[in-house]
């Protein structure tokens, strides 16, 4: 199959943006990446970053002040954008789902589990009934809930988190969707399941040959599972790259910052370095890197001129005017 038949994603110059009285708030500024069959993209970036809105901007579910304001959503050729509520409703479900983060919130705590799972198979299938039961039945199977029929029967309140998050996934598979978007499935989950959790949708992948999205703000977590990375800053990407690439040779500041203050074996004696200064303010956006006003680095140029994205390895971009530099003083650009 060819790598054009592969792809299932193209978000191309994104620009999302949500109407407040207190005026524009620029979410999402220009993010482009594409997503191919099989394949695991990690977004990963502070709170309010974007990566979220990027989520939610390709499941079409914004807030109604939220408006993609440019750029297109292609899901297998045709911009998703332009698509009627009609088309978007097939589309949500059974072309593209989502796991939001906190499993107790996404779920109807005045219906069963098995009511909820079989309202979403229902809605996106055509099983009766019966069928969507069994459906239901086999998905919590799928997922590693035990007595998944006694389960069908219990309510939200009634299991751990662990055991919610796994209905969600099993909820967001029912369908078995080309796409899924994991908007910080682990957020709520202590360690040893959070690595369980991260192990099922490795393999239900695999089962499945779905394409997944994992938006998170650790880079930890999708260290082992992600074929591409991402990391957002201020609504834009400001690095892109194999794990490897970003893990052991970043190349913008607030990577190396992220990285900074993760402890790991290395510096277990050391006090963690964190980064300084307080998160992009997206009513009032610099006119330079987004990152300028926290970065250690920042040059003159950072504070009037947004970067372009330049190659800086195999497979690794990054959006950073240090690397500019870096380049001229090797001579592999001119001015």
């Amino acid at each position: 199959m060819s790598e054009e038949n592969n792809l299932l994603l193209e978000v191309d110059n994104l620009h999302t943006s949500f109407f407040t009285d207190a005026g524009e708030v620029k979410a999402v500024n220009g993010v482009t990446f594409n997503l191919e069959k099989g394949k695991t993209l990690g977004i990963v970036g502070e709170s309010g970053s974007g990566k979220s809105v990027t989520a939610y901007s390709i499941m079409q579910i914004l807030a109604e002040t939220g408006r993609v304001v440019d750029g297109e959503i292609r899901y297998k050729g045709e911009d998703i954008t332009k698509w009627d509520e009609k088309k978007l409703s097939k589309y949500r479900g059974e072309k593209v789902s989502i796991i939001f983060q906190d499993p107790m919130t996404s779920l109807n705590p005045v219906f069963t589990i098995g009511y909820q799972l079989k309202e979403a198979i229902l809605l996106h299938t055509d099983k009766n009934k019966d069928e969507a039961w069994k459906r239901a039945v086999e998905m919590l199977t799928l997922v590693g809930v035990n007595e998944p029929e006694s389960r069908m029967k219990q309510y939200p309140y009634e299991l751990s988190g662990g055991m919610r998050q796994r209905v969600m996934i099993a909820m967001a598979l029912c369908c078995e969707p080309d796409i899924l978007i994991a908007d910080e499935p682990t957020t709520a989950l202590d360690v040893t399941i959070q690595a369980q959790i991260l192990e099922l949708m490795q393999d239900l992948q695999k089962k499945m040959g779905m394409a997944i999205i994992m938006v998170t703000h650790d880079l930890g977590v999708i260290a082992s599972m992600c074929d591409e990375i991402i990391v957002m800053y201020g609504g834009r990407v400001c690095e892109r790259g194999t794990a490897d690439a970003i893990f052991y040779h970043p190349a913008h500041e607030y990577t190396k910052g992220l990285l900074r203050s993760i402890p790991t074996t290395e510096n277990m004696n050391e006090r963690l370095v964190p980064i300084g200064g307080t998160p992009i303010n997206l009513l009032n956006m610099p006119k330079g890197c987004a990152f300028c006003p926290r970065c250690e680095n920042a040059m003159k140029i950072c504070l009037e001129k947004v970067p372009d994205e330049y190659q800086v390895g195999p497979e690794h971009r990054a959006s950073c005017w240090m690397n500019v530099k870096d380049l001229y003083e090797n001579g592999e650009v001119k001015a």
